[in-house]
């Protein structure tokens, strides 16, 4: 089942938020999160707030969904006040966005435009399993607005998909890209999982082969995480799996990255790869450098001003809230400044347009030197005042970090 919600602070009954959070509302960037709650199965490594139609019980249903985060658009725009918020990019996630009709998802795209407006160009993407979308579908999510697509693709070898509970073929992310593309998708990802038990080099070589040749301008890869309560944590306590092991996930990244960018892509944040800048997930950047998000749904974690919060995570708790006129949130915490501090440093050092080097603690700076020594930063934006991570330093990325958060 998916993880606890964190601990924090009541959130008011009307979503009210704080003085400090409004303050300077509009001069960020804007986005929005949806998240949709739905699996066909759930996969055995993920812990996500998703629910199948075994787990989801009374009270919640796929048919009614769509008009209840509508209630939530409504809810944001009074929470939000007159403020000019044009919303530069919007993200369906999941769970499977595409379990949903694509007239739901495009009527939710709809009411975040009639509410608040979306900026000219604005990135509108969706998360999709292969098998969840055919052309039709397709079709329907680019004439109802969408720009861009996440397939789940993870592997290309059946053995490596069958560790994964994943239900798609190796060749059907491929075609669903092909699809994305006649359906006129100008950016298409394809997400990966690198370190699966029973994966060898060759297999990982062989799944980011026919990734690129699938032809995305975006592929992002992930080193597997092995999370508490779920299947795979419980094959490998029972000695069923091994459990993966981080010299070879830094032997596989290594691959990627070399992979890749003889591809012609070119890594912008450690787990993420584009083949050019507008390839580049918008949304994502808006995450990573400060922006304003709401993020609707249950479970989802919103972000305005330094102010966070985060919904009640059953979808039936979160419809009956929303049928009562009331917010969905269940919790937040105001973030102090130097929470936000660390925050930024966290996220932004993981770009490859780096960190300044004179907002780091001056504690910090034998750190900084000693990083610069050991390969782990380039030196060429050092001298430009920049922290800008090297291969080497992509991958000592998270001790970096922990190092410098003095």
């Amino acid at each position: 089942m998916p993880s606890t919600l964190p601990d924090g602070d009541p959130a008011p009954p009307s979503g009210e938020l704080p003085d400090s959070a409004l303050r300077g509302l509009g001069e960020r960037p804007f986005g929005f999160y949806v998240h949709v709650p739905f699996c066909v199965t759930r996969c055995g490594y993920c812990d996500f707030n998703t629910y199948t139609a075994a787990e989801l019980g009374p009270g919640a249903s796929h048919r009614d969904y769509a008009d209840t985060v509508v209630e939530e658009v409504r809810l944001a725009r009074r929470v939000l006040g007159e403020a000019d918020l044009p919303v530069e990019t919007v993200f369906f996630g999941g769970g499977t966005p595409t379990l949903l009709p694509p007239e739901d998802l495009a009527r939710i795209l709809a009411a975040i435009d009639s509410e608040f407006g979306l900026r000219p160009g604005a990135e509108v993407t969706t998360e999709a399993n292969p098998e969840s979308v055919d052309p039709s579908y397709l079709e329907k999510l680019r004439h109802g607005g969408f720009t861009r697509v996440s397939f789940g693709m993870q592997s290309a070898r059946e053995h490596v998909l069958r560790v994964l509970d994943r239900r798609h073929t190796p060749g059907r992310a491929a075609a669903a890209v092909r699809e994305a593309r006649q359906a006129g998708f100008e950016h298409v990802n394809l997400d990966l999982i690198y370190s699966t038990p029973g994966e060898s080099d060759n297999d990982w070589r062989a799944s980011l082969t026919a990734a690129i040749e699938a032809g995305p301008d975006h592929v992002s890869a992930y080193s597997l995480i092995v999370e508490d309560g779920t299947r795979l944590a419980a094959r490998i306590r029972r000695g069923e799996l091994p459990m993966p092991d981080d010299d070879v996930a830094a032997d596989r990244y290594l691959i990627a990255d070399e992979l890749l960018a003889q591809a012609g892509f070119r890594w912008y944040e450690v787990s993420n790869w584009a083949v050019s800048d507008a390839a580049r997930c918008r949304h994502n950047l808006l995450y990573w450098t400060g922006g304003d998000w709401w993020a609707a749904g249950p479970g989802a974690h919103s972000h305005v001003g330094g102010t966070r919060w985060w919904n009640v995570k059953h979808p039936a708790a979160y419809a009956q809230r929303l049928a009562a006129g009331l917010s969905p949130a269940h919790a937040r915490e105001v973030l102090g400044q130097d929470d936000r501090d660390a925050e930024r440093l966290m996220l932004e050092l993981r770009l490859d347009s780096g960190y300044p080097l004179a907002d780091v603690a001056p504690g910090a700076r034998t750190t900084v030197a000693s990083a610069l020594a050991r390969g782990l930063l380039e030196p060429e934006p050092f001298k430009r005042g920049r922290l800008v991570l090297t291969l080497r330093g992509r991958l000592l990325a998270d001790a970096l970090i922990r190092d410098l958060l003095v």
